[in-house]
């Protein structure tokens, strides 16, 4: 009874506060909206029975169950779970890149020597090669100039450097983010790399410390030693720093170098344009070498110009001034040929003075008027007739009767080969060679007026002969080293011995190896250019045997000497008698044999010509009392030539040095030279000829294979009996 009276409605206590509040929005299971008609029904059965609540007699109810929550769609569900990857990932991935950075970095600072013992490097060291009378003539080394101070300089030629290089310069602390930023810009819209972020700064670190090679560390590294540079130097002394090292191109490093190399003046002294020029190369300096490429280097100047016009260095008048005249690059006397000279230079220099670490003045005996009249002549003369006589390349050397080179030219083109063809290239003199018989004869007794016979001549199968073909009998042996006679040359070397011909040509200085057989006498031992003209000198001087020389002094920049060349004792090679009578000889040659053409109007000159086997050599060697000049022409490839012969080529270019070099010089005659004197010897030589060659015969003379089996040489034709008879003989060709 009492389950059923507290079922059907007891007695109920009233109740306050929250527990009322919420009894009361409790529903009644009365309220509830009844299940569907299909909803199972014995679920009801199954319900446990509520047990009555110990508090009151309020019938205890189910627990509410909550609400289901909406499901989110398959798209949905999708792009929320991607962004959350894609933001862990990005997080992940950063954080590693920031390790990876600082690794870099870490990496590329431990690689660099410690900070504190980094110092800026000694500038390389210089050769400054000078000129007889003081003017520069070449630049060995790393060519730089010397350092100039900021306030000495024009102040538009720093500005010049910031206005196109780092227009912040003053701004940033040696890395500058805006820039790096607007070149990053700017190379991806071209889609290249169009423009660089380093800074002034960053350019002379990697000058100063680092090598030129693009990479991720260098980078860093190179960024570094800016901050670092920054910290230890003021900008002034970095712009300073930077203006003495940046490279220029053509081996010049440094303003001072550059103008000195471009404009031939000092970087002190050179114009808005030109300031502009020197900036614009350090972008590209190979490129845009204004001595390889003005037209590149003039319009990179104008976009120096217009970036110092926006940045108001410069007014734009200024500017269009400017570009309306853009500045030309210069070239020095002498350039091109006179490398072959420092080239010479740079062989002996370790001997002179060891090895060079400091910058030194190499004072030469060089006259850059005289190199600049043999390049001339050499150069000239390859232009005007190397396809007609296929003659490609041409070397000269002057000297003093004391052996002191005035000029060199080792090559027609010095940019086109470097191969020095005045000192290195070995040739066979042919008979340029035959002095040294004739002294060797001299010396045993024999005489200008000695008479040997011009005949054909057989030595076991090898016959040398004369290019004509043609004998004169009996003859002096001056004339038949005028007329440049085969047979009478190789009957004295046969007569004084080989042996000895050889030892007076090592005694006048000839160091080439030479080889004592017959064929000796018409010079198929190979020679020098330099040791040639070199045994020629004691001719010029009285017979003082003579050591070529381009040295005279070396000494360093601050003016202290480290080499002088000391006076040699003279030593006497040949006997001043028989110097003078080698003298009246070979004045013949000259006057009326294969070198007639060379003539120098007031001076007594005297010579050789020569001309090797199947004419691959062209040779004339002469001299007077104040030059000894050697000219050489013909092919590397010893390929013959077209008839160039030492009476045709060489003595024209020897003429037209010569002539030059003499031009208001005082006359002087050379060592006991009195005139030839061969008046009646000519007669008596012309009366003995019965049968004149035809005219037109070839001044070059043939002679077969030696024994020694080396190639003898094709020596000058007979010419020169008289005017009238060579013109007659020879065309007047020698």
């Amino acid at each position: 009874m009492a389950r059923g009276r507290k079922q059907g409605g007891g007695r109920k206590e009233p109740r306050f506060g929250l527990a009322a509040a919420m009894a009361d929005l409790r529903l009644d299971p009365k309220d509830r909206i009844p299940a569907g008609e299909d909803a199972p029904k014995k679920s009801a059965a199954k319900k446990k029975p509520v047990e009555p609540d110990d508090e009151d007699d309020v019938p205890a109810r189910e627990p509410k169950a909550a609400p289901p929550k909406p499901k989110p769609s398959r798209g949905q569900s999708r792009w929320g779970l991607s962004i959350g990857r894609m933001a862990y990932w990005a997080l992940v991935c950063g954080l590693w890149g920031v390790i990876a950075l600082v690794g870099v970095v870490v990496w590329a600072g431990a690689h660099l020597p410690p900070i504190q013992s980094l110092e800026i490097p000694k500038r390389p060291p210089t050769i400054d090669i000078v000129g007889v009378d003081g003017t520069m003539l070449a630049q060995r080394g790393e060519m730089a100039g010397a350092n100039v101070a900021l306030k000495d300089l024009p102040p538009y030629l720093p500005k010049a450097f910031i206005a196109i290089e780092d227009r912040r310069f003053y701004q940033h602390w040696g890395i500058d983010p805006i820039g790096i930023a607007r070149a990053l810009v700017a190379n991806i819209l071209h889609r290249g790399v169009s423009q660089g972020g380093s800074t002034l700064t960053q350019q002379l670190a990697k000058n100063l410390f680092l090598t030129q090679e693009r990479t991720l560390a260098r980078k860093l590294q190179e960024a570094e030693l800016a901050l670092w540079l920054e910290r230890k130097y003021s900008k002034r002394e970095i712009l300073e720093l930077y203006l003495n090292r940046v490279y220029f191109g053509s081996g010049a490093y440094g303003v001072e170098a550059a103008a000195q190399r471009y404009f031939g003046k000092s970087a002190k002294q050179v114009t808005i344009g030109e300031a502009a020029m020197l900036a614009g190369l350090v972008k590209s300096p190979s490129r845009l070498a204004p001595n390889r490429n003005p037209e590149g280097a003039a319009k990179r100047a104008q976009t120096v110009l217009a970036a110092m016009a926006d940045a108001k260095f410069i007014t734009e008048a200024q500017a269009q001034a400017q570009i309306a005249h853009p500045s030309v690059a210069v070239k020095p006397a002498g350039a091109g040929t006179v490398n072959y000279v420092a080239d010479w230079i740079g062989e002996v220099l370790d001997d002179l003075v060891g090895q060079i670490e400091q910058s030194i003045v190499v004072e030469t005996t060089i006259d850059p008027k005289l190199q600049a009249v043999a390049e001339a002549a050499v150069i000239d003369e390859l232009a005007a007739k190397s396809v007609k006589f296929n003659v490609s390349q041409g070397a000269l050397v002057a000297m003093t009767p004391d052996g002191a080179v005035r000029a060199m030219v080792g090559g027609r083109n010095y940019a086109d080969s470097q191969f020095n063809r005045a000192v290195t290239a070995k040739r066979q003199p042919g008979s340029a060679f035959k002095p040294f018989v004739y002294l060797t004869a001299i010396e045993q007794g024999l005489t200008p007026d000695t008479v040997r016979q011009d005949a054909p001549l057989d030595l076991k199968g090898w016959k040398p002969e004369n290019y004509s073909r043609e004998y004169f009998g009996p003859v002096t042996l001056t004339q038949a080293l005028a007329m440049s006679l085969n047979t009478v040359a190789v009957r004295v070397g046969l007569e004084v011995g080989p042996k000895n011909v050889v030892r007076t040509a090592h005694r006048l200085g000839i160091a080439s190896k030479l080889d004592p057989n017959p064929s000796i006498a018409l010079g198929t031992s190979e020679v020098s250019m330099i040791e040639l003209v070199g045994a020629y000198a004691p001719f010029a001087n009285g017979g003082v045997g003579v050591s070529p020389h381009v040295v005279t002094r070396i000494k360093t920049l601050d003016g202290k000497l480290l080499y002088m060349r000391q006076s040699e004792p003279p030593a006497q090679v040949i006997e001043p008698r028989n110097a003078a009578m080698m003298n009246q000889m070979m004045q013949e040659t000259l006057i009326s044999g294969t070198a007639k053409k060379a003539e120098i109007p007031g001076w007594v000159a005297a010579g050789k010509t020569g001309t090797s086997q199947d004419f691959r050599d062209a040779w004339f060697i002469g001299y007077t009392a104040r030059l000894v000049t050697g000219v050489w022409l013909g092919n590397d490839d010893n390929s013959p030539t077209k008839k160039a012969t030492g009476g045709g080529l060489p003595v024209e270019v020897w003429t037209r040095f010569m002539r030059a070099a003499h031009q208001g010089v005082p006359v002087a005659a050379l060592p006991n030279a009195q005139g030839s004197g061969l008046a009646p010897t000519l007669a008596q030589i012309t009366s003995q000829i019965s049968a004149p060659s035809a005219p037109g015969a070839n001044a070059a003379t043939t002679a077969r294979a030696a024994p020694s089996g080396r190639g003898t040489t094709r020596p000058e034709a007979a010419a020169g009996l008289d005017g009238w008879l060579v013109d007659r003989l020879f065309g007047g060709q020698r």
